[in-house]
């Protein structure tokens, strides 16, 4: 029983570690992907589904511990800022801060994911096409030096566009279809907008800890609340999009339901503006962010559905 207990505490520390709560923002670009191509093509190959969401998902579980890693041998998480405030949302795991695991054990399980999922890529390469490789390589370059270039460039938002928006909704489609159109990148946008903006967001309470190890990230270079200012403009600039994207027919009438999360991208977008520099008062803008990324995907996501049988 003794060794039980001490191999679930070992195992719940590595969960920490991996932080399996943040997965929703890869388990949506697939399926929202996966559903754009049966909308399109009415196609649905499950082999093919089941191995895209195991594979985005390591390489998602690599790229958070490998972000853990960096930013705790930088300083950046072992700032006295975050002796202060606790939150899931920003200063990592904080497994690492309490010597739970050993940096280089946490380091070499990244490569281990990062591996894992470049086999499955590998897998459907030779399955489908040499093109999906090009997509793997691509998400595993963004997930390995998120933290170490483009979050130190500034491009740490950018990146995760294109990465948790354009390259996984676009890939979960071409694996189902074989094809490529612009369906997939258009539906796309809401949910890398919003991935961008939870990285933003989430930088807000970040910015003397990544400002004291030199990264580069938007409220580092405007301040918090300039940065509140683009979050919010990128919301609002969402919800545009969505709506011109379903006038031009780019996008099904259904999606329209992303719209129900209006009253939640308003609440975030208040208390982000009420309160950049009150960390605890700020948590909600946090939390909603993340939320409104799940259900807005989920929303999309559905919207094809119902328009692929109405």
């Amino acid at each position: 029983m003794r060794y039980l207990r001490a191999a679930w505490s070992k195992f719940t520390l590595w969960l920490r570690e991996v932080r399996p709560a943040f997965f929703t923002c890869t388990i949506v670009p697939v399926i929202l992907g996966t559903t754009v191509a049966w909308y399109q093509q009415e196609v649905f190959h499950l082999r093919y589904f089941l191995l895209t969401l195991v594979g985005t998902l390591f390489l998602h579980a690599g790229a958070n511990m490998i972000d853990d890693y960096f930013d705790y041998t930088s300083g950046a998480d072992t700032h006295p800022f975050y002796e202060e405030v606790d939150s899931p949302f920003f200063g990592g795991s904080g497994v690492l801060v309490e010597g739970a695991l050993d940096p280089r054990s946490v380091y070499w399980a990244a490569l281990c994911c990062f591996g894992i999922g470049g086999v499955i890529g590998l897998l459907l390469a030779w399955l489908i096409h040499w093109i999906v490789a090009v997509l793997g390589l691509i998400g595993f370059i963004f997930g390995y030096y998120h933290v170490t270039i483009f979050s130190k460039k500034g491009l740490g938002e950018f990146s995760l566009f294109l990465n948790f928006g354009l390259l996984i909704t676009f890939g979960s489609y071409y694996v189902q279809t074989h094809h490529v159109s612009l369906a997939p990148i258009v539906a796309s946008f809401p949910v890398g907008l919003l991935m961008a903006c939870i990285l933003l967001i989430n930088g807000v309470p970040d910015k003397v800890a990544d400002e004291s190890v030199g990264k580069k990230t938007i409220p580092v270079r405007v301040g918090r609340k300039q940065a509140v200012n683009i979050y919010s403009t990128l919301v609002i600039g969402m919800y545009l999009f969505i709506g011109l994207a379903i006038v031009v027919d780019l996008m099904p009438f259904p999606t329209v339901l992303s719209f129900l999360l209006l009253p939640l991208a308003g609440k975030s977008i208040l208390v982000a503006q009420h309160h950049h520099d009150q960390p605890q008062k700020f948590l909600f803008a946090n939390l909603g962010t993340y939320l409104l990324h799940l259900f807005t995907g989920l929303a999309l996501t559905l919207g094809y559905g119902l328009a692929s049988i109405l």
